[in-house]
């Protein structure tokens, strides 16, 4: 027995060294360097708006939706070439076939299309000194399109902004870069003020 002990003692502690198996880590992501913010003024003739919109940002106007033309050719996007990110803007005149309850019907069916795969949406009301009232959306969980808005005057001018990320939906590892651009969404509506028809 005095034997067996010291070889038992050994066995043990070469055994209790070994690892037993592999602990994986978290899956991580890649660091986003952020740019400074600044902004620049959307000014062009014959436009029925104006804004500021960020420096790293290219207004690209937006001759097609979903394959067909646009319905008037004051829609553009606000392209964001740093993040593989756009954020479709479509205006549209109030009357006519485009009334006012209409439009905001729409808006509010395009935003909640996202429910499937969202886990809430929050309303934010939009109420501004230069004419301009509305709502923003928050879309949490991993929807395409987390952030979205919409602005009016009530009685001419109507003007839809969607946030959309080409890349697979994963709001944790979007969540910087989308808090980023919700500021810029943010400003271009304070700064939003419309041409008289």
């Amino acid at each position: 027995m005095k034997r067996l002990l010291p070889l038992l003692i050994l066995a043990f502690s070469f055994t209790a060294c070994q690892q037993q198996g592999h602990t994986p880590k978290p899956r991580g992501y890649f660091r986003i360097d952020l740019p400074e913010k600044q902004y620049q003024l959307f000014d062009r003739p014959g436009y029925p708006y104006t804004f500021e919109y960020p420096v790293y940002a290219n207004v690209v106007k937006d001759s097609l939706f979903f394959g067909e033309d646009t319905e008037n050719p004051w829609w553009i996007n606000l392209e964001f070439p740093e993040f593989n990110g756009k954020i479709y803007m479509s205006y549209k005149q109030v009357g006519g076939k485009n009334a006012l309850d209409k439009l905001v019907n729409d808006a509010f069916k395009l935003t909640y299309k996202h429910t499937y795969k969202a886990e809430s949406i929050e309303e934010e009301a939009i109420t501004l000194p230069n004419g301009v009232s509305g709502l923003f959306y928050q879309v949490a969980g991993n929807a395409a399109s987390a952030k979205q808005f919409f602005v009016t005057d009530s009685s001419n001018h109507f003007l839809r902004g969607a946030l959309y990320f080409y890349a697979q939906p994963n709001a944790d590892s979007l969540a910087p870069v989308t808090r980023f651009v919700e500021e810029d969404m943010r400003h271009l509506v304070n700064t939003l003020k419309w041409r008289p028809n």
